[in-house]
């Protein structure tokens, strides 16, 4: 049991590390953040905004610099979780894969990642919430902390899973960003006369604009809306596991592959030894000497 804490403890401290490295993404936390809420608070207008909140079934009004502070807090939670995740996995796929060669458990690493992503999350989520209630007054706080949470829990899934697949650092930040600007304009209701439509339940923050509207505008408790969003991390942080275990499993050798015997012509099959990964050039070495 000792043994498991001490390779956890261990993969997560270098996961937490690369992300203290990251120090574009922190100035993003600290000055993206409020920037965004702020400007979405102020610049645009008080006007009322007739809307259907489908969680509740409540017609509700609210200001529409309000409503676009929520969706401007959940994008810029989803956009920094989804790109600190995904330059994190993008810059240490080379690392992990050294360690799965070394013997290294990919469940611990795997652990490692979930654990940074829900730190990172926590901290950029309650930092968010923070900002928000400096500027106007959500009537459930902590269910905004929530959604900006779960929110941000879904999208540090997908940037794990853009850092596992793409192959280059461009096609990851425009996947990412792409993604969350897709999918939260099309919900606020200032910017999209479609915002009712019942297609956009199909998005993946769906669930957190919803519990986020309704912290903002509501006294109702919506954990089902919670539930929609934490679906979606699950399935996110699924083909997460599956590109991780894709990228870190090509370079481990496997029983099928057979070395050259010690003769020619010997018919005998030689296995290379657990844990151990044969570089090519020693393998063109080794058959050049026999």
């Amino acid at each position: 049991m000792r043994f498991h804490l001490t390779r956890f403890a261990v993969a997560t401290r270098f996961t937490l590390v690369e992300h203290g490295r990251n120090r574009f993404a922190l100035v993003l936390v600290a000055l993206f953040v409020p920037l965004w809420t702020f400007l979405a608070f102020t610049v645009l207008p008080e006007t009322p905004a007739p809307m259907r909140l489908d969680a509740t079934g409540e017609a509700l009004s609210p200001p529409g610099n309000e409503v676009t502070a929520i969706s401007g807090a959940l994008n810029a939670v989803t956009l920094i979780t989804g790109f600190m995740m995904f330059a994190a996995t993008y810059s240490g796929s080379r690392f992990d894969r050294r360690l799965a060669m070394a013997g290294y458990p990919r469940a611990h690493l795997v652990l490692a990642k979930v654990t940074a992503l829900a730190l990172v999350s926590a901290v950029v989520a309650a930092y968010a919430t923070a900002i928000a209630c400096l500027t106007w007054t959500p009537r459930q706080p902590l269910l905004l902390a929530a959604a900006l949470f779960c929110a941000a829990l879904t999208y540090g899934a997908l940037g794990v899973g853009f850092g596992s697949v793409l192959r280059r650092e461009v096609e990851g930040m425009f996947a990412i960003v792409m993604t969350s600007i897709i999918d939260l304009v099309l919900q606020n209701p200032i910017m999209s006369s479609g915002a009712d439509n019942p297609l956009l339940r199909y998005l993946p923050s769906y669930g957190a604009m919803q519990a986020g509207t309704a912290a903002g505008f509501s006294t109702s408790p919506v954990p089902g809306c919670l539930a929609i969003q934490l679906t979606w991390f699950t399935g996110a942080a699924l083909i997460a596991l599956v590109g991780f275990r894709r990228g870190t499993g090509t370079a481990l050798p496997t029983t099928a592959q057979i070395l050259p015997g010690p003769g020619p012509g010997s018919g005998k099959a030689v296995l290379p030894a657990p844990g151990r990964a044969l570089a090519p050039s020693a393998a063109a070495s080794d058959t050049e000497a026999h």
